[in-house]
């Protein structure tokens, strides 16, 4: 009798409940536009994002910071 799991009940890396597409994490956006950061919506990253088009607003993004400055005071 073969099992996917070891006796411990810890699934291995063979079994199919290990790789289950559930439990995958949603892809993020990487920033929200300005209308839906400030509403605390859920933005598509559009250009412009389904929100703003929807709503006939205009769609802002923040300048992307390139990380050339540090927010450490030190």
């Amino acid at each position: 009798m073969s099992s996917t799991s070891n006796p411990n009940g810890v699934l291995n890396q063979n079994s199919e409940a290990y790789y289950d597409e559930s439990q995958r994490t949603p892809r993020r956006t990487p920033m929200a536009c300005m209308y839906c950061r400030g509403r605390k919506m859920k933005c598509d990253g559009g250009k412009p994002c389904q929100n703003c088009d929807k709503r006939q607003l205009s769609c802002s993004y923040r300048p992307v910071n390139d990380g050339s400055t540090s927010k450490s005071g030190a």
